[in-house]
């Protein structure tokens, strides 16, 4: 048999609960809705990181965001470069063989050509390098070259992107990485999308432009798998579907964008499940048994390796990957899985005392956030809209020091059991002192580790 195609698609801030099967038909997902029921649906999926930039460099990598020098979303600073000293999973499957590409948002490097999607194992590329591009007045790159908008809706533009890609490499194994960025802000989508939502008196604008957003790109979702179908290939392709981190929650009076996300605690930014654990589905009908739910714990760095399993290919040794080959368990062939799993992540310099959590088996520690850590400068905040709007003004990111901050003494550690408890409504630290430090040490170890590997990245020029 030839080896598969791979189609992964990463949306941007969609939680469990933007599902229509998971919500009781608040939004609109059909194509999704059916397509849960044909996969594999993993219920205890977790991200990368809670924030986009880091958990993309988890998902392409295999490894800890820490490690790749991917650790916040500030491209103006860099701090979203993925090191150059990584290989990607377009550089596996390019190697390989595979015809590979990307479409719609990198996050992993701006401003400068050795962090383009081309250099970094793509043959191919279509889309914006930054983390986020408005909807309708869009500026995308195509292989170097920019083009600005036509009039189109940015999610259809990916899914005619992604829809000609397969019909150009649907006769070889092919890897599309295709990344649609709603519905992540700007909050636009046409009116006919979001009328339904807003009519029904159920929802704040917010979400109503949201569950329109997502409407749209499950109906772009449906264009893919029929060009699937269309070419005769979907039964050897792989399909995952995942979101890059939690839904983003706040916003105040109608667009509050605050929804149900089955009752998850936490949402976009910090470490709580509403966070971090994030839909995955896997369909594979000539490799795995699909209309079924899988338990275990899974993590965003699981996929490099697994995907490099369902074609048959070993990953080069010398990567030292800390994501684990899945794909016997998800087959039920025997076996475990790691659930021994670390996040962190504030702004600027990484501090292992803030929104930081770990989980052990059934166990989670979590490290509540330290407020100034989240504290982002105006003039940063301003250079990353700048960026969105008139790119060409700038060259090179910025490089001044970063902002002073005086860290208030962070919170006591909380403790969940998250088999017993997963809406984390019951902290047992006072509880299970020992089994708290214990946790705490092995995650500050943890943080050491990754830190250290970090540092050692020599930042070019």
């Amino acid at each position: 048999m030839q080896r598969p195609s791979i189609v992964l698609i990463l949306v941007d801030d969609m939680g469990y609960g933007d599902f229509g099967i998971f919500n009781d038909g608040l939004s609109h997902t059909p194509t999704l809705d059916q397509l849960a029921g044909e996969s594999v649906c993993l219920t205890q999926h977790y991200a990368g990181s809670c924030v986009c930039a880091p958990s993309r460099a988890a998902l392409i990598t295999g490894r800890y965001p820490h490690r790749t020098g991917a650790i916040d979303t500030l491209e103006g600073r860099g701090l979203d470069r993925l090191a150059l000293r990584e290989r990607t999973i377009g550089d596996l499957f390019q190697a390989a063989g595979y015809v590979t590409g990307f479409i719609g948002k990198w996050h992993l490097g701006a401003l400068d050509p050795r962090y383009h999607p081309n250099a970094r194992g793509f043959d191919e590329f279509v889309g914006f390098r930054g983390g986020w591009q408005d909807y309708y007045r869009w500026r995308l790159d195509y292989n170097g070259a920019v083009r600005e908008a036509d009039g189109r809706y940015l999610t259809d533009v990916f899914t005619d992107e992604a829809v000609q890609f397969i019909g150009r490499h649907s006769d070889e194994p092919f890897l599309l990485h295709l990344n649609y960025n709603a519905p992540h802000g700007p909050f636009q989508a046409p009116d006919e999308e979001v009328a339904p939502f807003r009519e029904s008196g159920k929802f704040t604008t917010g979400v109503s432009t949201i569950y329109g957003m997502i409407q749209c790109m499950d109906r772009g979702v449906q264009r893919v798998l029929a060009e699937l179908e269309c070419r005769g290939i979907a039964d050897n392709t792989i399909v995952l579907f995942t979101s890059d981190n939690g839904p983003q929650f706040g916003g105040k009076g109608d667009m509050c964008t605050t929804r149900f996300n089955c009752n998850f605690n936490g949402a976009k930014g910090n470490v709580y499940e509403g966070g971090i654990r994030v839909p995955m589905l896997v369909r594979w009908p000539a490799g795995l048994d699909g209309g079924r739910h899988f338990h275990e714990m899974v993590h965003f760095m699981d996929w490099l390796p697994t995907l490099l399993a369902a074609a048959d290919l070993e990953p080069p040794q010398e990567l030292n990957l800390d994501g684990d080959n899945v794909l016997p368990v998800l087959r039920g062939a025997g076996g475990e899985v790691n659930s021994r799993r670390f996040w962190q992540w504030n702004r600027y310099t990484p501090v292992g005392s803030s929104n930081a959590a770990m989980r052990d088996g059934e166990w989670k520690l979590v490290r509540p956030r330290i407020a100034e850590t989240m504290i982002v400068a105006e003039p940063d905040l301003a250079m990353d809209r700048a960026l969105k709007y008139e790119p060409d003004k700038f060259t090179d990111i910025c490089r001044d020091p970063e902002p002073v901050r005086e860290l208030s003494p962070p919170p006591p550690p909380q403790l969940f059991n998250i088999e017993r408890d997963p809406l984390e409504q019951d902290n047992r630290a006072e509880a299970e002192p020992e089994r708290t430090g214990k946790m705490l040490r092995e995650l500050e170890t943890w943080f050491e580790q990754v830190e250290a590997e970090r540092r050692s990245i020599t930042a070019p020029p």
